[in-house]
């Protein structure tokens, strides 16, 4: 978000996805504003001291005298559901404390590998993680946009980024010497990834976007790290660190999808769908199974069922 007026901000700029503009555009109808035309917006009205223009980029740039109170008192608790207008650290303090977030890549994508990343920031760092605008990077459309916001994380002083990612041949193998448990794996990674984030700046606490209710990570990374805390919940990417971590780990994977293709001399697609099918049999058909495992994932039903040349997968 920017912010301008002299010593008092008056002008707003801040990204809204399309639900949050309908829910925005319904209010102003429902109150009354003025609406008029802007060039490339989807809508403009004219509220109460204040104009709001939402352009089809997804960029709302909202300006006036009461513009503030406006994004304090309904975009924020009404459309966005965050405060961002300088009441960040009384709704969310343990956002601004010194601390690790961690997250990871790749998961259920049938091609490419899964890469794990920490993050760690105090408040000094989250504030200017905010200020460039780093968020969930599923909320983020765009290979191109995910680098930018990579390269912007990675240019803050004193952000500490640690990624954690295997070549297909040696993930392949550990999944197995993990009794084929990919939780196990993953708990593995993460902790590999903290653990390497920590010896350059420890801190005493971190969050991970929970992805299985043991304490997976925290047992690999007790030896090392006795005295760490490692909270866990679900939708941790909220968290300002948790968010710059998917961001780490979303552009390490789409490097390595990219290596990956141009090694395969095809598009490699992410997921798991009818393309994905289409290309894995197409790899297949030319290089057998062994070629096939080259690129992909040997534990998902999709590997067998392409191996075995059914023509649907269940």
């Amino acid at each position: 978000m920017n912010k301008t007026r002299g010593g008092e901000p008056s002008c707003f700029t801040l990204e809204l996805n399309k639900i949050q503009a309908e829910k925005l555009k319904s209010i102003c109808i429902a109150r009354g504003f003025e609406r008029y035309d802007v060039n490339y917006a989807d809508y403009a009205f004219r509220g109460n001291g204040f104009n709001l223009v939402m352009y089809r980029s997804g960029k709302l740039v909202l300006q006036g005298k009461e513009a503030a109170d406006f994004l304090t008192f309904t975009i924020e608790p009404q459309v966005t559901l965050e405060f961002i207008l300088g009441n960040e650290s009384v709704h969310h303090p343990e956002w601004f404390r010194p601390h690790a977030g961690l997250d990871e890549s790749g998961k259920g994508d049938f091609f490419g590998p899964v890469v794990t990343a920490c993050v760690i920031a105090g408040e000094k760092e989250v504030h200017a993680l905010r200020e460039a605008g780093i968020r969930d990077s599923k909320l983020v459309s765009g290979d191109g946009k995910i680098f930018e916001m990579e390269k912007q994380m990675r240019a803050i002083g004193g952000v500490v980024v640690e990624t954690m990612v295997l070549p297909m041949d040696k993930y392949n193998e550990l999944y197995h010497r993990f009794g084929s448990n990919l939780n196990r794996l993953l708990g593995w990674m993460h902790a590999c990834s903290l653990a390497n984030a920590l010896r350059r700046r420890y801190v005493s606490e971190g969050l991970l976007d929970r992805f299985s209710k043991q304490p997976l990570v925290q047992n690999f990374l007790k030896r090392d790290f006795p005295d760490f805390v490692l909270s866990m919940r679900t939708k941790a990417e909220s968290d300002p660190v948790v968010a710059a971590a998917s961001v780490a780990a979303r552009a390490e994977y789409v490097r390595r999808m990219k290596a990956l293709s141009d090694d395969a001399k095809m598009i490699l697609p992410k997921g798991v769908n009818k393309t994905v099918i289409e290309v894995g049999r197409a790899i297949f058909a030319r290089d057998g199974a062994e070629g096939l495992a080259r690129y992909s994932k040997v534990h998902f039903k999709t590997f067998k069922e392409i191996c075995e040349n059914k023509e649907e997968i269940s």
